[in-house]
């Protein structure tokens, strides 16, 4: 109850009865106090002329009653739940390009023309920050903490200044203020990446994202490809790695490593042998103090960032983005919401997805545009939700996995058929509200249910952006209700910055990824060996607009693939107009092969058809030109299977549950079940699984950074048990 809406200050005219927890409790209270002939008396609505008679005709505790249901009544009025407003018409959220082959905008901002900037003042990432900076008075900026202790704060200013310092420092060593000068960052997130990112766009350099997960193959390449002789690094375990390649002559031009953890005199007397000078990252940014240089701010058309993408098959693919690409597309993604979200130099951001891929850094960016803080977490990604009660953020980037693991555990916890049915009905009451238009986290079933949910994630949350793989209409719809605050899908890829769809403020269905960015334009295009035809509103999903980028660094051949002469960017992806101008991806080209009937299949399509069984957590489904049939390698859920496996009378352990022969029957049945429901021919639906107990992941080499399925690596680590499904089930 709202105490001072009700002038709690004074004694209550009506005495609360203990424990009361909410509104509701305390409407009922009152109504006791009043006896029952008084209620039908007041039901009965006297004649005007009869009013005075009638209050006179009332007990005080009548009255006193009376007037504390006005007020509550009152402040329900002026409290009640609001309707969000969509920016445009939800049943026509795009609209065809006149003259363009079919291609489709957004039809938020009113423009014909593509959105390339939000703001005249912030064109380039280093005008970006500066805006932060203006307009947020010097406030806190990049977060980090240590174990069980509060965040601690760098202002605008400091990180502005040490930016500026190791820039200097960096020209100081041989460094150019050019857009050809390439530095590589190798580091988890963490503030120094951010003012090391600063630094080079302060002097108009180039940043070259590095992560672990490459490989040192792909390291190597990289280092080479793009001439990188500066690499800016966390860990003296990683200047060890890339010494190693110096040392056999694989990186000739490397030439300084700069730390920002303390390092030994032994690594920098072995980087001296081989020509590599090692220094710490404060010993730079002093330098750079000593020695300070003028800034040289970079132009829209400047490339920014080269982000290699890890990829499936072959050498990674540098992806050369400028300033104006990733200013275009963040402007895009303010564009859509801005009628219902407007950042603040109040908003707090956490951040945990990798800062090498673009989706965390998109928005990032917007947070610096507005003054906001960056808190970045501890490093270890099972202390994720004792970060975010320290942090408290107000947005929150995720990927579908997370989703899934979230509505997964609260699930779990819902141990009983009461539990389970209470919860499923509170979010049915919920979803009902969102359906309608109402976000909000303060109803009876959020004091009920969710409020512990929305806790665990800070207690503050109102902005939560998915994105990088599909999501799941299931899991979209329950936590868009128990999590109380605005939920976003977008779909892109690294080529077109991050996104170049998002869903629309006001259109909280799930199943589509929204409609273009007003920066970019989306055209489909017939897929012959697919069956896709645009005549159908179906074909791959090609992009044109300032978001897109320039092309690989080096690399024509793959290039002239993704670009065509018209500047189009062709995704690989299929997709599907839906009525109201959505866009909804259902299939992949990239992933297909041709069975030994001559029949061709998309193994992702099925892949994110069986994924909704509800005990399968990772899928992989495999085939073969020589072979007539499919096979899949199948991961279960650890916190799911045992309950879903108990219900079907099978007992035990999670591993032993993985070797359980009549439970991979009842798996296998299932996921039959659902590619029937979902329109599978026969030759797409799997004849044989294998039940794997250990999870696809990042560190064992099977998903990419971004939770994609790495298909030559899960093919050749499930070699021999694929082997094994073929020849005993001919």
């Amino acid at each position: 109850m709202c105490k001072e809406a009700l002038s709690f200050n004074n004694p209550p005219l009506v005495d609360s009865p203990p424990g009361l927890k909410t509104r509701w409790e305390f409407v009922l209270s009152i109504l006791e106090k009043m006896q029952t002939q008084e209620i039908l008396r007041i039901l009965r609505l006297p004649e005007l002329g009869d009013l005075g008679q009638f209050f006179r005709s009332l007990s005080a505790t009548t009255l006193v009653s009376m007037g504390a249901l006005a007020a509550i009544l009152a402040y329900w009025f002026t409290h009640r739940p609001k309707v969000l407003r969509p920016p445009c018409n939800l049943l026509m959220q795009s609209e065809e390009v006149e003259d363009s082959g079919g291609a489709r905008r957004s039809v938020i901002g009113g423009s014909p023309q593509l959105l390339t900037h939000y703001y005249d003042d912030a064109r380039t990432m280093y005008q970006v920050f500066r805006r932060g900076l203006s307009i947020s008075g010097n406030g806190p900026c990049l977060g980090f903490r240590k174990p069980k202790q509060p965040y601690q704060w760098l202002s605008y200013q400091e990180v502005a200044n040490r930016a500026e310092f190791l820039g200097s420092g960096l020209l100081q060593h041989n460094c150019k203020a050019s857009t050809d000068q390439f530095i590589g960052v190798f580091a988890q997130n963490r503030p120094e990446w951010i003012i090391a990112e600063l630094a080079c766009y302060t002097y108009s350099m180039v940043v070259v994202p590095l992560y672990d997960t490459l490989g040192p193959g792909a390291i190597r390449y990289i280092i080479n490809t793009a001439d990188i002789s500066t690499v800016i690094m966390d860990k003296p375990q990683k200047a060890v790695l890339l010494l190693e390649h110096v040392e056999r002559k694989d990186t000739p031009g490397l030439k300084l490593i700069i730390l920002m953890e303390p390092f030994e005199e032994a690594l920098k007397e072995r980087g001296q042998k081989c020509g590599v000078v090692i220094k710490s990252m404060q010993a730079v940014e002093d330098c750079g103090q000593a020695n300070h240089h003028a800034p040289v701010p970079p132009q829209p058309d400047d490339l920014s960032i080269v982000c290699f993408t890890s990829g499936t098959t072959g050498n990674p693919k540098g992806a050369m983005l400028t300033h104006g690409n990733v200013v275009a597309d963040f402007s895009g993604f303010l564009k859509v919401t801005e009628s219902q979200w407007a950042p603040t130099c109040a908003d707090v951001h956490f951040s945990y997805l990798p800062l090498a891929h673009m989706f965390e850094r998109m928005v990032q960016s917007v947070v610096y545009c507005h003054g906001g803080r960056v808190g970045f977490f501890q490093g270890d990604i099972r202390l994720l939700s004792d970060d975010m009660k320290a942090l408290r953020p107000t947005i929150f980037p995720v990927v579908p996995r997370l989703l899934n693991r979230m509505y997964d555990k609260i699930f779990s916890q819902a141990d009983t058929p009461l539990k389970r049915w209470l919860l499923e009905f509170a979010a049915r009451r919920k979803q009902a509200e969102v359906r309608s238009g109402i976000i909000r986290n303060n109803s009876i079933w959020d004091e009920l249910f969710f409020n512990k949910i929305q806790a665990s994630l800070g207690g503050r949350v109102r902005m939560i952006v998915t994105g990088a793989a599909p999501a799941s209409p299931t899991v979209l719809g329950f936590l868009r209700a128990a999590l109380g605050c605005q939920v976003y899908e977008g779909y892109g890829q690294t080529e077109c910055t991050a996104g170049c769809t998002f869903t629309t403020p006001g259109d909280w269905t799930s199943g589509h990824v929204g409609a273009p960015l007003p920066c970019n334009h989306i055209k489909l295009v017939d897929v012959e060996e697919l069956n896709y035809w645009t005549y159908k509103g179906e074909g791959e999903i090609c992009v044109r607009g300032p978001n897109v980028f320039k092309g690989y660094l080096k690399d024509q051949d793959r290039t002239k693939e993704a670009l065509d002469s018209d500047g189009w960017l062709h995704t690989g992806d299929i997709g599907k107009w839906l009525p109201e101008g959505t866009l909804k991806i259902i299939d992949r080209k990239k992933h297909i092969f041709k069975l030994a009937q001559g029949e061709y299949v998309a193994p992702e399509k099925i892949e994110n058809i069986y994924i909704r069984s509800e005990p399968v957590a990772q899928i992989y489904v495999h085939g073969d030109s020589l072979k007539a049939f499919l096979v899949g390698i199948v991961v279960p859920d650890p916190e799911v299977m045992p309950c879903w496996a108990l219900k079907r009378g099978i007992e035990g352990l999670y591993t032993d549950l993985c070797i359980n022969k009549e439970l991979k029957k009842a798996i296998l049945e299932d996921m039959v079940r659902l590619g029937k429901e979902s329109g599978l021919h026969s030759f797409e639906q799997v004849k044989a699984i294998y039940i794997h107990s250990d999870m696809f992941s990042v560190q064992n080499g099977l998903l990419t950074p971004t939770l994609k399925a790495k298909r030559p690596e899960l093919r050749e680590y499930f070699k021999k048990q694929i082997e094994e499904l073929y020849s005993t089930s001919m």
